[in-house]
């Protein structure tokens, strides 16, 4: 395998933190380059990784041109996806953005054609995609022990984007942090339905093989003139020719799912035409439910293995490899997700049903 070049712009998610750990601890990989507008914000991550001062930029021009990475790791705001996908696509790297895709189809699709004019893959990760719970739901649905996949039916959150920062640091965030935060601004894509939905529709395209739904009717908690901008609570309802699917997204759980799970819990329900699979969030076991034994059984899920365990470590062995990224961090199966999020942001502004 030969020596990966691995580049992490933009700091305003702090999942860049987990994903440079992931780069660093690599076998076949090294981080040349960080680079970020505020260089108080790439502080942490150049003490953690021991990356040298001349690594560290806050332009990106010099910072692309000096370091040619393979692969340049994207973390900005939601709304600035597209930008920023825009800004690195010329300079010829695969580029694997954090959740969500964007935070419209449109600016999507302004990151699937700056990526079509340079060959380079464009990936888009979900965390909770390598989750071996999930992994093991999705390997049971592909190999028909549900039967054909009809719902799916899923609730994620946390007690907020700002209670944990990266490995999942907890803290207590103020009133004032809120205020600062990208995560609490509409014009950034934030609030819980932006952060978590796409979770759970492009999960749950991977699921059921692909559909297209129907319709889509979302509310969200806000107030308009509120003391917030953007939701902390949402329920998306999506009609597939199917069935009824539904999608519930949450800041202000009692408890954080990686530390206890809260109730509802975190993570998936799949009905099926032949039976159900119960798959939570960190849980290492499904649980699967069947007409010939509806009393159920627990089936380990064991953890994803190498280069099969992470982002990173994934888009990586695609390029060793020539192959084409595949599942949620897909650009067709995320952009699947990203227009049931559209139909629901506008279900939920308009009050209406959308169709898709």
């Amino acid at each position: 395998m030969r020596k990966w070049r691995v580049a992490g712009v933009n700091f305003d998610h702090f999942h860049m933190g987990d994903l440079l750990r992931m780069a660093h601890e690599h076998p076949a990989a090294e981080i040349v380059a960080i680079c970020d507008e505020q260089p108080g914000r790439m502080e942490e991550a150049r003490r953690n990784f021991s990356i040298p001062s001349n690594r560290v930029y806050s332009s990106l021009e010099p910072c692309l041109l000096e370091s040619k990475p393979d692969l340049v790791i994207l973390c900005p705001a939601a709304a600035r996806h597209a930008e920023w996908v825009e800004k690195v696509a010329p300079f010829g790297s695969a580029i694997l953005v954090e959740k969500p895709f964007a935070a419209s189809l449109a600016e999507a699709d302004r990151m699937i054609a700056a990526m079509a004019k340079t060959g380079k893959p464009l990936a888009i990760n979900w965390p909770l995609a390598w989750l071996a719970s999930h992994v093991k739901c999705h390997e049971l649905c592909r190999a028909g022990a549900i039967g054909e996949v009809l719902e799916v039916h899923y609730h994620d959150g946390n007690r907020g984007p700002l209670w944990h920062g990266a490995g999942k640091i907890e803290r207590e965030p103020s009133d004032e942090d809120k205020a600062l935060s990208w995560f609490y601004r509409e014009s950034e894509g934030g609030g819980s339905l932006q952060d978590y939905l796409g979770y759970g529709t492009t999960l749950a395209t991977w699921f059921n093989g692909g559909q297209r739904p129907l319709e889509v009717m979302a509310m969200w908690d806000r107030v308009e003139g509120g003391a917030l901008e953007v939701d902390e609570h949402s329920i998306t309802v999506v009609r597939y020719a199917t069935g009824l699917s539904k999608f519930e997204t949450r800041w202000g759980t009692l408890s954080d799912p990686w530390t206890q799970q809260p109730e509802p819990r975190c993570g998936f329900v799949v009905r099926g035409s032949e039976g159900t699979i119960a798959s939570w969030d960190y849980d290492d076991f499904v649980t699967l439910r069947t007409r010939a034994n509806p009393r159920g059984e627990t089936i380990a899920a064991p953890a994803p293995v190498f280069p099969h365990d992470n982002p990173v470590a994934y888009v990586l062995d695609c390029l060793e490899q020539s192959r084409e990224i595949e599942g949620p961090l897909s650009v067709g199966v995320s952009r699947l997700g990203q227009e049931i999020v559209d139909a629901a942001v506008e279900s939920a502004r308009s009050g209406r049903v959308v169709g898709v």
